[in-house]
């Protein structure tokens, strides 16, 4: 009789616990569809940490790539993304090509290579005007419009102070430039 009841009091925890991450995901959900929300996303999958030591931006076979792995999971969250119908009317990357990879694979629009989405994992000499340039080009997007911004984990963690996971969307809302960024969820789609 015992464990009857604690059999049934795990189930209905369970069943709570997986309404909750259900209701939090169809908040999410809804956030994305607003105008003026945008997404700092961490590059899918790259196994690692940093990049070797003769890397070069221009060439691909310098860097920490995707994986299989990496590449199936940008092509799920683009996917999850479009069935939700989240629309971007700008995707902007790093110029590091595991950032390029994850948004052309995920296709939610024309990529945009920017140098100040770029890591400064290796030289943190840049991260205050990088940070900087990232935070103004939130602020000057117009206000009924939605970006995609691609990066990595130091740029996002600098910006929000959030150390996202490989694939994950912080989605942040910026009300003027007197304001600071407000960071209003975070997801990541498959978990």
């Amino acid at each position: 009789m015992q464990s009857s009841i604690q059999f049934r009091y795990l189930v209905l925890v369970m069943l709570a616990c997986f309404c909750s991450v259900l209701q939090a995901e169809q908040s999410i959900g809804k956030m994305l569809l607003k105008p003026g929300v945008h997404v700092l996303m961490r590059h899918a999958l790259a196994p690692g940490t940093g990049d070797p030591s003769h890397f070069r931006v221009e060439d691909c076979s310098t860097q920490r790539l995707l994986n299989e792995a990496g590449r199936e999971q940008a092509r799920r969250i683009g996917q999850v993304l479009r069935d939700k119908g989240v629309r971007f009317d700008y995707v902007f990357s790093s110029q590091w090509c595991r950032c390029l990879e994850t948004a052309q694979l995920m296709a939610m629009g024309n990529v945009q290579p920017e140098s100040m989405l770029n890591s400064f994992f290796a030289d943190r000499s840049t991260a205050e005007s990088q940070t900087q340039a990232l935070r103004q080009k939130l602020i000057t997007l117009p206000p009924q419009e939605k970006a995609l911004f691609v990066t990595h984990q130091v740029n996002i963690t600098a910006l929000t102070g959030i150390f996202p996971r490989s694939g994950e969307m912080i989605l942040v809302a910026v009300s003027d430039e007197n304001q600071p960024l407000e960071v209003i969820g975070r997801f990541l789609p498959g978990t």
